[in-house]
Parts: C-alpha cells; sequence; structure tokens
C-alpha cells in the first residue's frame, strides 16, 4: 500500500498521549514513512519510538529526537501538541501565559529551521491564540497555519445523535465556530438532522431548553471528558488533527471548521474557527452563514479572542498589531 507523501512529518509534543497517538494515527493512515518524533523529555519519547518500531508499520521510517533543529530540519508538515496540558478546574484560558510563551519559541523555530515548511497544525490550549503567535513568528502565510478546533463541531454531532437517537452519520455540517473555548458560537441553522433543519426542529420535537443544554455539554466537551478520565482528551484530538494534516497533504479534503486568521471588515487580526476547507493549497477561509442571533454569538466570541490577543500583547509576548506586518510580512 503506497503513502500519500514520503516527506518528512514532525510531531511536536511527541512523548505525551496526544502526539503518540497521532504518530500511531499517522502510520495506521500511511500519510507518510518519515515521521520524526520531538519531545524534549528524552526517555518517555525513546519509549514512544520503541512502541511504534513493534508495531512493525511496514515501509516506517520512524526517527526520534530531543534536537529541535534536527526535529524540524527538511520537515514539510508540523503538527504540535507541545504545550502543557489542560487539568482539572482550569479552562483553555488558564493555560494562556505558559503556552503563549511556548508557541513563540515554536514560530521562531519554524522559521529557523524549515523555512520551507508547507503546512502547519497547532493544537495546544488556547489554540486559537497560540495559533496566532506560532503564524505570527513563523513567518508563513496564513494558508500555512490551522488550529484544531473541529472537536467543537464533532461533539455537536454526537450530542445530537444521542438526542434524537439516530446514527451520527446523519447528522450533517455541524458547525461551531469562533474560539475553541467557553465562549465559542453553537450554530443550528446548518445542521441537517436526518435531512430535516435543526432549526425546525428546535422548539418542535426538541424543547428550547433542552437545545440549550446541548448547547452547554458541547462547550463543556473537553471538561466533561477531564471529569470521566481524569485528564485532558487525547484520542479524538490526535486523530482529528492528523485528518488536517492528511488534507494538507494532498489527502480527503478537511472540511469541519478549523482554526483560520481572519482580517476583513468584520474581524481583525485574530485567528479562530470559521468555515474552512482545508487541501493541498492550504487552508482556506469562507463565508460563515447563519441567523442574525448566531452572527451576535460569533462577534461575541470574537471580541473575547481580541481581550486574549491584548492580554499577550500587554505580556509583551507579541508587539502590538500595528507592527505585526513588519514580523511577518504575510500578515497585512
Amino acid at each position: 500500500m503506497d503513502f500519500v507523501t514520503n516527506e518528512k512529518l514532525t510531531i511536536v509534543g511527541a512523548a505525551g498521549m496526544i502526539g503518540s497517538n497521532m504518530a500511531q494515527t499517522a502510520l495506521m493512515m500511511r500519510l507518510t514513512p518519515n515521521i520524526c518524533l520531538y519531545d524534549p523529555f528524552g526517555p518517555a519519547l525513546e519509549g514512544v519510538a520503541e512502541e511504534l518500531c513493534h508495531c512493525a508499520f511496514e515501509g516506517a521510517n520512524i526517527t526520534w529526537t530531543t534536537d529541535i533543529a534536527e526535529a524540524l530540519s527538511g520537515a514539510s508538515y508540523v503538527v504540535s501538541s507541545g504545550g502543557a496540558a489542560r487539568k482539572a478546574g482550569m479552562t483553555r484560558e488558564d493555560l494562556l501565559k505558559g503556552n503563549a510563551e511556548i508557541a513563540a519559541e515554536f514560530g521562531k523555530n519554524l522559521k529557523k529551521y524549515c523555512p520551507d515548511v508547507k503546512h502547519v497544525v497547532v493544537i495546544f490550549n488556547p489554540a486559537d491564540i497560540t495559533g496566532l503567535i506560532t503564524l505570527l513568528y513563523s513567518g508563513l502565510k496564513p494558508s500555512q497555519v490551522s488550529t484544531l478546533a473541529a472537536l467543537d463541531s464533532t461533539r455537536l454531532r454526537t450530542e445530537l445523535a444521542r438526542y434524537f437517537r439516530i446514527s451520527p452519520d446523519e447528522v450533517r455540517n455541524c458547525r461551531t465556530y469562533g474560539g475553541h473555548g467557553e465562549q465559542m458560537a453553537v450554530f443550528a441553522s446548518t445542521t441537517l438532522v436526518a435531512g430535516r433543519p435543526l432549526s425546525e426542529l428546535i422548539g418542535t420535537e426538541m424543547p428550547e431548553e433542552e437545545w440549550h443544554a446541548l448547547q452547554q455539554r458541547v462547550i463543556q466537551g473537553g471538561k466533561h471528558i477531564i471529569d470521566l478520565r481524569g485528564r485532558s482528551s487525547f484520542q479524538s484530538p490526535a486523530y482529528v488533527s492528523i485528518c488536517m494534516i492528511a488534507a494538507a497533504m494532498g489527502g480527503k479534503p478537511f472540511e469541519y471548521p478549523a482554526g483560520v486568521y481572519v482580517h476583513n471588515a468584520e474581524f481583525d487580526h485574530i485567528l479562530m474557527a470559521m468555515e474552512t476547507r482545508i487541501t493541498k493549497e492550504g487552508i482556506a477561509c469562507m463565508e460563515v452563514k447563519g441567523t442574525p442571533e448566531e452572527h451576535a454569538k460569533l462577534k461575541e466570541s470574537y471580541e473575547h479572542l481580541c481581550k486574549l490577543r491584548d492580554e499577550v500583547i500587554g505580556m509583551g509576548i507579541i508587539p502590538p498589531v500595528a507592527e505585526w506586518s513588519a514580523l511577518n510580512p504575510n500578515l497585512k
């Protein structure tokens, strides 16, 4: 069986549960034989590499290193879960300062060691902000950097399938936009449930209060995993992020909302979940369609992200917005 590409894929944070699962998923999906595992924690990283070798993946060339220069040099694709994990009682935003600093260093390393990288996926929280920082310091084009936001949409799909007692495959076009956090905008108008618009079912077959409760379950989906397992989710972010990389490699297009850099008349110098499509050409941002009420929620989410962005500017981790184009000429 052929691989999608022979180009190098680097997994940053590979000693962790998300990173190790990403590496295994990429090999199981036959994306590339050339996978480099990076993490500063050598013994755990070596353990991951040993286990993957013991899987005996045909044709695989698995390497590992604690040297970031070696890890990134020659990489065409990079996916990073290399931030601190969310723990019980923490919000994604609680991770802001430490992970913002990690993102800044990651972006600088991308620029230094693999300026010709084709696509980078950032998944450590708060992903909207860490992705933005990575983009800023990497010097890459907005089409080359995306962040994991699709889990909110897949959680909406799961909750609706359970509520209506149907196969998840019968729930289509689930959409959440804005921040990958407590202020995300959960849309109803885009979704079809067994071929019927969800917006027509709310207030009839689904009472309004049930819909609001379901929205909260989606928003708190990550917290629920922590409550159940005692740790943040790792299987779903690993799989979905590798699906994003697969699309960038030229595989099946990725069509769930992903985090993308936005700068237009309505949303200014921010990275957040929008209507997107990831292909070999990178990530493309498209128009979000919804009701006025849903757009108002999206605007609220955007404003929350702007506050987080400005907080990071206040920390001195990134410069003021007016100086961004000097740091990365691709950001107008």
